[in-house]
Formats: C-alpha cells, structure tokens, sequence
C-alpha cells in the first residue's frame, strides 16, 4: 500500500544530513558515555534565555485568569506586538516601519513558507546561494517552485554577481540571501549587497514582476570584531526580511519569528494582505501567544555575544592546531573547514569514529566541507582537540 505522496517518500529517504547526525551522536552518548562524545551537528543553542524573557514569562503569568488569555488573534499577531516590533525593527534596520509592514509568524521557517505560499506560481524559481541552509529547497518546493542555486566564491564564501547575473531568467521570481550565513559564518558587505541590488533592478527593469530579495537572519545580533551586518530593507525596494527569536534569545522552541517587509516596497499592502491569508490557510493560524508576550519583554535584550565570540575563537585555534583549512567565521555560529581528501561524508563518518560529529558539507550544497556548530560548552571544544587531530592524521599516508 502506498501511504506517502512521492515527494514525501523521496523526501524520507534524502532526509536531513543534520537530524541524522544528531540520532546517531544520541547512540554513540549511549555507547561511549554523554562526556566522550563531542557534538557539533546541531546548531541548537544551548546559552539560557536573557533575563527579561523569564520576567515576561513571569509577568504572563499573573494574566492567565483572564478571558482568552491564551485565545486566537489576528492572523499576523496581536497589534500591540506587531506595534512593538515595527518600533523595534525600525531602530535595528534605520527605516520607518509600522505595524502594516511587519507580520508575526511561527517562526522563521513559518514566515518563508507563507511568503512563497503567497508569491510563488508553479514553475517559479527562487535562487539561493551556496553554501545554503538545508531547508530552502523544501520550503520552495512546497508552493510549486524551483530552487535553484548559485555558488559563492571558493574560499572566501563572497557574493559571485557575475554567476548571479547569468543564473536570473524570466522565471526568477526571489532570491534568498542568509547574512550571517549558516554553515559558513560569511557576512556580506554592503558594497556587494548594494552591488547586488542594482543587478536585480537591472535584470527587473522590463518585467511585470519584481524579483524579491528575502534576507533571512537570525544570526543578524551574532557578528564579531565589529563586522557591520548590512540592512537590505533600505537598499532595494523589494526586500523582505525573515527572522525570528531562536537565536538571539535563544528560545527556538517557541517558534516566534516574523517577515519585514521594505517601506520603499509599492503594493506592499496587497503583498501584507496575501501574507496573512497564508498564515492562517497554511494551518499556522496565528503566531504563538507566549513567543509574543517573551519576544515584546525582551526586544532589544539577547544572550552574551562574548560567549559566542570566545568559542569561535577556542575552535579556531583547536582546528588551526590539527592542521585544518577554514575560512574564520565572521557571524553566526559554525565553521565550515575543508574536509582533508576532499570527500566530505567519508570525512563525517572518520570523524563520527573519533566521536566528533559534524556534518557533511553536501547537505548544504558545499562539497569538500563539512560543519562544525560552536554553539556547546567551550569545554566540549578542547575535549574534541584529540579527536579532530586523530581524524585528519588518519587521512594523509
């Protein structure tokens, strides 16, 4: 009997390289011990939430008497929490944004599922670039578009705008760009962006459609040595932001997240308008209620950056140590190193012998690399010291 659709059944047997990873460190802790075993596949962070989120929390509660307390709502979030965030976002991104052009969603991945629901026609093409978070294509793919991507530059993970200009046809209907990138922690300059968005205007100029830009940042707080993180929503018109709370107050369990939408954009109210109808149609409904109240407690607070920046810094010197080639992240919360040999999931698996796990840098649409998520105990990245040493010395001859 066949119970699955076949994309679905297809979709199974290709599942997730970094679920997977994770299952198998949760056998090998089993095996070997929780302490002898040093996982890097997740990139779950593990720092607590700020204080202001448990005083939310904490505040929330005395209300839970009350009528609806935790009732529906408007599609696209309570307004006083729409109102709150516009207010912060608009300080964040130095644009005037009102309640109109923000939508809370379940999560960052809730918000990019409604925006394709409400923009793609079958056929349509999203480009992304690569190294990519492993998601986009399902996302697309689940609105009857096509992803499809376009390599960054080797080594240095920049923008590669001539690939872009060739890659945009009729069909292009967005791109989406990830700055701090996940795997590979690049952050992309604002000459570049600006770069950037004077090719799409180029390539839109003659078409009844415009081409969307989505920057989904999650890691936008998660910059180091001062590296400026680039607003897009005052560069290009069609900009669209998607983000969420998982990261920066580290609470991705209560799948909060939000879509911004550029003030420059025209017809943005019809584009809102199709935004909240794919929120409730596609089974979303409305954002969550407790994410809401957490996330209007404690906008403009996050977790310790430094913790972050020190076990970049702690990974960096164990892997220059062991001999790996890596480019040093400049955001977010992972490296992305060369796999010694070349052969990336072979690479996973020699490591996955010394009980380090990471993931193969294929899920992401980087062969050759494989990645490491710094978001552990700095603790556990020493201890993974003779384990990736082992690994790499086992590859030469």
């Amino acid at each position: 009997m066949q119970l699955l659709s076949t994309a679905i059944a297809d979709s199974i047997d290709g599942s997730s390289l970094i679920r997977r990873m994770f299952e198998a460190g949760i056998a090998l802790k089993r095996e070997h011990g929780e302490e002898s075993v040093c996982d890097f596949s997740l990139g779950n962070p593990d720092l607590p939430p700020p204080p202001a989120v448990a005083e939310g929390l904490r505040a929330l509660s005395m209300k839970m008497e009350q009528p609806f307390a935790l009732g529906y709502m408007p599609n696209g979030g309570y307004d006083w929490a729409r109102k709150a965030l516009a207010a912060h976002l608009s300080w964040e991104h130095g644009v005037s944004l009102t309640e109109e052009e923000v939508i809370l969603t379940c999560g960052a991945a809730g918000g990019l599922n409604a925006f394709f629901k409400a923009t793609l026609n079958p056929g349509d093409q999203v480009l992304g670039i690569a190294p990519y978070f492993v998601e986009y294509g399902a996302y697309v793919g689940n609105h009857g578009g096509v992803f499809r991507t376009v390599a960054s530059r080797p080594d240095t993970f920049d923008l590669d705008l001539d690939a872009l200009d060739d890659a945009i046809t009729p069909q292009t209907r967005a791109l989406i760009l990830n700055s701090p990138n996940n795997p590979t922690g690049q952050i992309y300059g604002r000459r570049e962006l600006a770069d950037l968005c004077a090719l799409l205007a180029r390539k839109m100029d003659r078409s009844e459609r415009p081409i969307f830009l989505v920057a989904d940042e999650p890691y936008r707080f998660l910059a180091y040595d001062g590296v400026e993180v680039p607003s897009l929503l005052p560069l290009y018109p069609y900009a669209v932001v998607a983000s969420s709370f998982s990261k920066n107050l580290s609470m991705p369990g209560e799948r909060i997240g939000y879509l911004a939408l550029s003030p420059l954009m025209e017809g943005r109210e019809k584009l809102m308008a199709g935004l909240l109808l794919a929120n409730r149609i596609l089974g979303f409904v409305n954002p969550p209620v407790i994410g809401q109240h957490l996330m209007a407690a404690a906008l403009g607070s996050q977790v310790d950056v430094a913790v972050y920046e020190r076990r970049r810094n702690a990974m960096a010197a164990v892997l220059t140590d062991a001999g790996y080639e890596f480019f040093l992240p400049k955001g977010a919360f992972y490296f992305f190193p060369k796999a010694p040999g070349g052969d990336d999931a072979s690479f996973a698996d020699t490591l996955r012998r010394h009980l380090v796990l990471g993931v193969s840098g294929s899920a992401f649409g980087g062969p050759g690399h494989f990645r490491l998520a710094f978001c552990v105990d700095e603790a556990i990245i020493h201890r993974a010291a003779p384990g990736l040493k082992a690994a790499i010395r086992s590859t030469r001859p």
